[in-house]
């Protein structure tokens, strides 16, 4: 979640795949997700949590954590925390030069998620 855009991807529980779907202004975000959540079967949603490279929490932990508490009531979804650590610099580095980095990065939390343990997961 940030301040000027969120990137969106979707996954399959079952296949345990994400992939990249689109990137949205910030301003934008409840209203495309809840266009996305009634168009696909989507059954939770899944927010990268960022925090410092030592773990700690930082502003923009603070303001995806207060996003999340909206969107825990706006959406009726269940929500799911998962580390976002460097992701966005690994999504760069798998699509050098393409404009949707955003997205890409969703996946790739997605996809840390879907592969993690079912007892691992921490619900918002």
């Amino acid at each position: 979640m940030g301040q000027a855009r969120v990137g969106i991807a979707r996954g399959s529980s079952a296949a345990r795949i994400a992939q990249p779907l689109k990137t949205v202004p910030a301003a934008r975000a409840f209203e495309e997700l809840e266009n996305l959540i009634k168009s696909h079967a989507t059954q939770a949603i899944v927010i990268g949590l960022p925090r410092s490279l030592d773990g700690q929490e930082t502003a923009q932990t603070q303001t995806v954590r207060q996003w999340a508490a909206q969107a825990k009531d706006r959406l009726k979804l269940p929500l799911y925390w998962q580390d976002e650590a460097l992701t966005s610099v690994q999504a760069e580095l798998d699509v050098k030069g393409l404009a949707d980095s955003d997205s890409k990065a969703a996946a790739v939390i997605l996809q840390d998620f879907l592969d993690s343990r079912e007892d691992d997961r921490v619900a918002v």
